[in-house]
């Protein structure tokens, strides 16, 4: 039996340039902090806007791959609130990161790996499939927003 991917929306998530460096985290690596100001989404069962007061706190390993810790609220263009919960990984050849991470133009997104497992809290109604399936994220950076496009696993 083989997986079956299904686009359930694609999202421009706005965040601030400045990234904070909270510091070394008991040698597991440097924790950062991004935060979320907005954004939109879209797809073929729900469209709305990203809620700025959200925020991404991820964890730069010693072996320099990114842990993602990326929590946010989204707002359907109906009016309901769902919460999203992104963990995942990012990582790459060392001049690629460095291209990402300088904020000066866009590598290619096939460059590096940006991925998310995440999950949807959404109340019992019209979203309520958001609890129940395993969705995956594929993400494209810039220097401003963040691109993600959830897969659900049918």
């Amino acid at each position: 039996m083989l997986p079956e991917l299904e686009l359930a929306f694609r999202s421009r998530v706005l965040v601030v340039p400045e990234i904070r460096t909270l510091g070394d985290v008991g040698g597991m690596g440097v924790r950062k902090m991004l935060s979320i100001v907005g954004g939109d989404f879209e797809g073929p069962k729900l469209r709305g806007t990203i809620l700025a007061g959200g925020g991404d706190w991820p964890l730069i390993r010693p072996d320099k791959v990114g842990l993602v810790d990326a929590r946010y609220t989204l707002m359907t263009d109906d009016g309901v609130y769902i919460n999203i919960v992104n963990t995942g990984y990012r990582h790459g050849p060392e001049n690629v990161i460095s291209h990402l991470e300088s904020k000066q133009g866009v590598p290619d997104p096939s460059a590096y790996y940006l991925r998310t497992y995440t999950r949807f809290e959404s109340p019992t109604g019209k979203y309520d499939w958001l609890n129940h399936h395993v969705f995956v994220g594929l993400g494209e950076r810039h220097p401003k927003v963040l691109f993600l496009h959830y897969y659900m696993l049918k």
